[in-house]
């Protein structure tokens, strides 16, 4: 896996990465760093790129399950350490997962199956911040 990382100039802490299969994302800084606020900010990319790896593990899992899913959202909440390095200390995860007659303990063994052993980016989160998960049902 490989990705390149370009300074958009001068005027700005605004970024462009372009990833190895070829797709383009920009990200950009805060006023008071000096950015814009133009794009995600990098550590908002962390987060968004954790919370698609397990969401995907997740729906990937249910329909290995033979689960009737229709959807699946993930909010996450995160706290960060107030001294540098600012890693993450607290993330959680609150699943919704739209589907028929979906059966409440395969949701949370999904779940549980991509944070302790498939999501490499909660994995490596979890070296640094307490990782908790909690999950709605919606039948559709």
């Amino acid at each position: 896996m490989e990705c390149k990382v370009s300074w958009l100039g001068q005027d700005g802490m605004g970024f462009v990465a372009e990833t190895g299969s070829g797709h383009i994302v920009a990200m950009d800084g805060a006023p008071e760093g000096g950015g814009h606020n133009l794009a995600p900010r990098p550590m908002e990319m962390v987060l968004l790129g954790t919370g698609g790896c397990t969401a995907y593990d997740v729906v990937l899992i249910l329909k290995k399950s033979r689960q009737e899913v229709h959807g699946c959202s993930v909010v996450l909440k995160a706290e960060r350490a107030s001294e540098d390095p600012k890693v993450f200390t607290k993330i959680h995860f609150q699943f919704t997962v739209t589907g028929r007659n979906l059966n409440p303990a395969t949701v949370e063994r999904a779940i549980k199956l991509s944070h302790d052993k498939y999501c490499s980016a909660s994995i490596m989160l979890s070296k640094t911040a307490e990782l908790t998960h909690g999950f709605d049902i919606v039948d559709a």
